[in-house]
């Protein structure tokens, strides 16, 4: 099924139109925070290194799709942030701007010159995001701070996987992407502190940390309670049952999920074994959680007759909470997606068209849109620096200096 066809709309007005960000940050998390402002109208300046930001470099057959994707809505400043120069220039944009977003090591903004107390005195209003791995402070602040070291000692991997294997980290930069959504909120937060308490600006302390361990329920709690820790169940569920993989006819799988009392009864019946209704090992959750083994082998037996295009229709037919397992072909050729256009197609220079997903979240009142491809390295330079009085004759002498870089292709 092809994909909708649309097109950048440079023009579209966003609620956040006005606010300025200047975002030195790498990697992940910054640019799922930034994202979301720039696709509802922020102005994003992404700073970037003379190298680019580090997700030009991540590439799919030469392509850097994670940048096209995620530096969509931003313009490009590419500047040598080890040379006073270019952190003087970054100084004269900070009075225009209303958020600054950072992700480097605890310690080196403030070896820059660009410490917190001195954005605040050239700029009162400012709201200053620091991304990190582990906070601005605490033992562990000086650690590298990758998403992967998070998503193990945050407790994610340790339940994640099955019993009788080891732990599975995430196939996705899932600490990096909990911490931009939350940082996204943050800042919403903060703004809205701006407006309500004399323009008074304030620090964002985000590490990847705490907003992964905020998502993972309540494990602490549990563990006080039980004094066992969570193991490992696969796909299966701790709290309820029936909830698992199945295995389809045709190779392909399907997620089920049986969370109430009601859903529990309609599926034993859909699959014609009413009489487990009253079976002491399936009566109440708490037994088919106690027996989940059992009820997932008489679940996976009727499943397994059928394909799963077969399963979802006769489970839909029953409303019974059954869904396939999709990998991104059947994704891409999927009603739904298509009719909503959770993701669509969208010009590209390398690609043709590039698919990307729709803006989120959808606001009826205030849409967001998709208004600016991904900037090439540097491709805002001249416009951004000219705001701040650099001429063409001094912006030649700062590209021959290396403290200005811009690319013609990136």
């Amino acid at each position: 099924m092809p994909l909708p066809q649309r097109d950048y709309t440079p023009a579209a007005p966003g609620p956040l139109n006005g606010v300025r960000v200047l975002d030195l940050s790498r990697l992940f998390a910054g640019n799922v925070l930034t994202q979301v402002l720039g696709d509802f109208g922020a102005e994003v300046i992404k700073v970037e290194p003379p190298e680019g930001d580090t997700l030009r470099a991540w590439q799919t057959k030469g392509v850097s799709t994670h940048w096209k994707i995620y530096a969509r809505n931003k313009k490009s400043l590419a500047l040598d942030l080890r040379r006073p120069e270019a952190v003087e220039i970054v100084r004269q944009l900070v009075p225009s701007a209303a958020l600054f977003v950072e992700s480097f090591r605890p310690g080196v903004l403030e070896k820059m010159g660009l410490a917190p107390d001195e954005l605040l005195r050239l700029n009162p209003r400012l709201v200053i995001v620091r991304i990190s791995g582990w906070g601005q402070d605490g033992p562990y602040s000086q650690r590298p701070g990758f998403g992967t070291i998070i998503e193990g000692m945050s407790g994610f991997a340790s339940f994640n996987g099955f019993a009788d294997r080891e732990p599975v980290l995430p196939p996705m930069y899932l600490a990096d992407g909990v911490a931009g959504l939350y940082g996204a909120s943050a800042v919403m937060i903060a703004l809205r502190h701006v407006e309500q308490n004399g323009g008074r600006g304030q620090v964002i302390d985000l590490p990847l940390l705490d907003p992964l361990f905020a998502i993972l329920s309540p494990q602490a709690a549990n563990y006080r309670l039980t004094g066992q820790v969570k193991p490992r169940t696969g796909s299966r569920s701790t709290n309820s049952a029936p909830r698992n993989c199945y295995r389809c006819r045709d190779g392909l799988y399907v997620a089920l999920s049986g969370s109430t009392q009601a859903m529990a009864e309609r599926l034993l019946r859909a699959i014609g074994r009413a009489e487990l209704i009253d079976d002491p090992r399936f009566r109440t959750n708490a037994a088919r959680v106690a027996h989940a083994a059992e009820l997932d082998a008489i679940i996976g037996a009727f499943i397994a007759e059928r394909t799963q295009a077969e399963n979802v229709a006769f489970f839909e037919r029953a409303e019974v909470t059954v869904g396939p397992i999709y990998d991104v072909r059947q994704i891409l050729d999927d009603p739904h997606f298509n009719a909503r256009e959770i993701v669509a197609d969208y010009p590209d220079t390398e690609m043709g068209q590039l698919p990307m997903h729709h803006v989120v979240p959808r606001l009826l009142g205030s849409p967001g849109s998709i208004r600016t491809p991904a900037p090439r390295l540097g491709e805002h330079n001249r416009a951004l620096l000219g705001e701040i009085g650099c001429d063409a004759e001094r912006y030649a002498q700062l590209q021959r200096d290396g403290i200005v870089v811009e690319a013609k292709d990136s």
